[in-house]
């Protein structure tokens, strides 16, 4: 009975030993190391922070934001609080009308909820805030993402699939600052946090 009992706590043990490993394997097979993958800019949330490192003001003039994000396993978290879960972290994009981002803003946003990674269409109009989901992404998949701005209109272009929402700024052109990886909503980045991003011509 004893010897049972210990073949199933062995048992588990190397099925948590093994879930580990895979858990870090996809990390490292899909994302390069740092410094090996081409153009891209590794932003890390640091486990307690909200703020990504390399969060640079940097002025923006844009028809077009266009760029290629890949997401490594530690995309996947859970919130303290369950209904968390559900906020929208902040990925990339612009502050616009040459006001502060919380007034006039586009950017795509991402969350892990229901057992996936979903980016969305993300902006605030004269301080009102809309989004709308714009697809699932796979963990370590190289995706293309765009706001391109028509005149009363953000057009979200993740991979093949576009969508819209409103935008109420009256530049004929995006104007602001750069916006970066943020997490949350309400709570603070449960672990390091790594996202890869490439922008395009």
């Amino acid at each position: 009975m004893k010897n049972k009992s210990w073949i199933a706590v062995i048992s588990i043990i190397l099925m948590l030993s093994c879930k580990k490993e895979i858990t870090s394997s996809i990390a490292k097979e899909t994302i390069p190391a740092s410094g090996t993958s081409k153009d891209y800019v590794q932003y890390t949330i640091h486990k307690g922070n909200q703020y990504c490192d390399e969060n640079i003001y940097k002025p923006i003039e844009y028809s077009e934001l266009k760029f290629s994000v890949k997401f490594d396993s530690s995309a996947v978290y859970a919130t303290k609080e369950s209904a968390n879960q559900y906020d929208i972290n902040k990925l990339y994009g612009f502050s616009d009308n040459n006001s502060y981002h919380h007034k006039f803003s586009a950017r795509f946003g991402w969350r892990w909820s229901d057992g996936a990674l979903r980016l969305f269409g993300y902006v605030y109009n004269d301080e009102v805030r809309s989004f709308k989901q714009i697809g699932i992404v796979n963990i370590g998949s190289e995706n293309f993402c765009s706001i391109k701005i028509d005149t009363n209109i953000y057009i979200f272009t993740l991979n093949n699939k576009t969508d819209t929402l409103a935008r109420k700024s009256t530049t004929s052109k995006a104007l602001g600052y750069k916006l970066y990886p943020y997490f949350g909503g309400d709570e603070v980045a449960p672990h390091d946090i790594n996202i890869w991003i490439k922008e395009l011509p």
